[in-house]
């Protein structure tokens, strides 16, 4: 691939979406993968390549400490690509401070933010999401909000509301933002 004009700006650096999960990391990250020319990765995908099961299966066998530690190796292993990537994180990766220092030395991250209401609708029941099963997802939602924020705060170079947009206008937002970020 050639890059594009926007990603020749960002150079060498990858584009990182974090967020809540439902935010739109999985959605809008081939997107933009797709409008800047480069390769997308997804950690959870390479998460459950590397562990051989489900994200659900992961915890529920191993559990949250053995999935954090597959979720460390897959973020330092894709920040360590020589190519241009856009990645999209799991949505406790940026809890972990080893995992915002690889983000940070090595791209832009972008903090796609969305209201815990929205973040329901967009998820439906959650009883595929491990830190949802049992709950309600609105509640649990806000309170990982809450738990997480500072984490995503210390993390993004730029953050972008999603409540209002599709996700086509989240992509063309990250542009802007992304653009703007690197100018």
């Amino acid at each position: 691939m050639s890059p594009s004009p926007l990603g020749d700006a960002i150079g060498a650096r990858h584009v990182t979406l974090v967020g809540l999960m439902g935010a739109g990391k999985s959605t809008v990250g081939p997107r933009l993968a797709a409008r800047l020319e480069r390769p997308f990765v997804d950690t959870d995908e390479l998460v459950e390549a590397t562990g051989g099961r489900t994200i659900p299966e992961i915890f529920t066998e191993s559990g949250e400490a053995t999935f954090r530690e597959l979720e460390r190796r897959a973020i330092a292993d894709a920040c360590a690509s020589p190519t241009p990537l856009v990645i999209a994180c799991g949505g406790g990766a940026v809890t972990d401070a080893a995992n915002r220092r690889a983000l940070s030395r090595t791209g832009v991250v972008v903090w796609l933010r969305a209201s815990a209401p929205q973040l329901a609708a967009r998820i439906g029941d959650g009883d595929e999401r491990p830190l949802l099963a049992g709950g309600v997802p609105v509640e649990t939602l806000e309170r990982l909000a809450l738990a997480r924020a500072a984490s995503y705060e210390a993390a993004a170079d730029v953050i972008v509301d999603t409540d209002a947009l599709d996700a086509d206008g989240v992509t063309e937002r990250v542009l802007e933002e992304v653009a703007a970020c690197v100018a």
